[in-house]
């Protein structure tokens, strides 16, 4: 099936809404295509939505946490929103939640961050 991106940069928060797999054919993609973005700009947050990823293995796992390193390097803040179980399941089991905070909503999870 793929993965499908689509980021959109609001104030210093790069919103990534990902439809699709997460696994090792498409995390590099991920990876690439945030760190293009993160790379030549001001942003500070990440807010990841997953309402559309239906399935997401320990690659998207890795890429996540790389991309939350980055970001707290630059005292910034993930927040992931609109899980489905499927993928809740997971970040509860790998661990996730224990460093991402996690909001129900993208509306949540920006006004988390300071954007209204």
């Amino acid at each position: 099936m793929g993965l499908s991106v689509d980021m959109e940069i609001k104030h210093d928060v790069l919103v990534v809404r990902l439809r699709g797999e997460l696994d090792h054919h498409t995390a590099e993609d991920l990876r690439r295509k945030v760190d293009d973005v993160l790379r030549n700009s001001e942003i500070r947050h990440i807010v990841l939505s997953l309402t559309d990823l239906e399935f997401m293995d320990s690659s998207g796992i890795g890429v996540i946490l790389g991309r939350y390193k980055q970001i707290s390097a630059r005292s910034g803040e993930m927040v992931v929103c609109s899980i489905n179980p499927t993928i809740h399941r997971i970040f509860e089991m790998s661990g996730l939640f224990k460093v991402i905070k996690f909001r129900e909503s993208e509306a949540e999870a920006l006004h988390v961050l300071g954007v209204a």
